[in-house]
């Protein structure tokens, strides 16, 4: 085989579809497997839904965008979502009866964990429990949600605590990318943003990605965790949300309502061989889906 025709082969990682042909278009397909996708935003923004619509959806086979497989969904803060969850495999059974079964939840695996150590052990755990085959479809896709709550607090601003925190990070994403490359599953993080201020060249004068910097609700904003998790994954995408004032003329009112409106934005930081994408989407009953210029 020549390096021309070898250049030609398309790439064989499954992928795993959004459900939406809009925001697939955005990272090439869908979420990739055997790698580290997240999703970063402020709270609201879209990220949580997204998770519980991948988990759902990964049951599907992969001719009809899924991956075949079941879900581990690893949370960290507040109560996990079960009842929202109940509804997406509600929704998502009754439009593929004869492909996803009728207790969805079933085939998702769900632990919360509260600080990084323990998310270590849950990953070992995970492995074992992947390599057992305890489950009725093989594990595709594990999701944390979210990476930036188990760092909040436990590490200070110390020489010392940042080289273990960094430490940290290497330790977790390269037992999350071995579990993604030993079994061929797609692996989806979350993280928070924090507000930024500095030149509009990037975080401390490094360009990270396609966008210069990410805003959301009026708000210059940057991810959580810094370069140092940066470097740590092979995906990111940005959900920023935008609140517009729109003047509404009821019918007998004596005068112009003012109400609220949400704009949302997919935007494709950077991922491997992709060129930034965006699109304008909304949250709908079945999640997250792409709005067409």
């Amino acid at each position: 085989m020549t390096r021309q025709n070898l250049m030609l082969l398309p790439l064989s990682t499954p992928k795993l579809s959004i459900g939406c042909p809009i925001l697939d278009h955005c990272l090439g397909g869908g979420i990739p497997c055997n790698s580290i996708t997240e999703l970063v935003g402020e709270s609201g923004s879209g990220k949580t839904q997204l998770c519980l619509q991948l988990t759902v959806r990964a049951q599907l086979p992969p001719s009809h965008g899924g991956l075949g497989g079941s879900s581990v969904y690893i949370f960290t803060e507040f109560s996990f979502s079960f009842r929202r969850l109940q509804q997406l495999g509600n929704l998502y059974h009754a439009s593929y009866p004869n492909l996803i079964r009728l207790e969805p939840l079933e085939d998702i695996y769900v632990r919360g964990v509260h600080d990084a150590q323990e998310l270590i052990h849950v990953l070992g755990d995970i492995e074992a429990f992947i390599t057992i085959d305890h489950t009725r479809l093989p594990v595709k896709l594990i999701v944390i949600d979210s990476i930036a709550t188990l760092f909040r607090s436990q590490y200070q601003t110390t020489p010392a605590d940042l080289k273990r925190r960094s430490e940290m990070f290497f330790n977790i994403s390269g037992t999350l990318k071995g579990l993604a490359n030993k079994f061929g599953l797609a692996v989806v993080v979350t993280n928070q943003v924090v507000d930024f201020i500095g030149p509009h060249d990037g975080v401390n004068g490094v360009r990270l990605g396609n966008l210069e910097s990410l805003d959301t609700s009026g708000r210059r904003v940057s991810p959580a965790l810094g370069l140092a998790w940066a470097h740590c994954i092979n995906s990111r995408v940005f959900l920023a949300r935008h609140e517009q004032s729109i003047g509404v003329n009821i019918r007998n009112a004596p005068s112009t309502t003012i109400c609220s409106q949400t704009h949302r934005t997919f935007h494709l930081v950077f991922a491997p061989h992709l060129a930034y994408a965006s699109a304008e989407f909304v949250i709908r009953k079945e999640g997250l889906v792409g709005v067409s210029g």
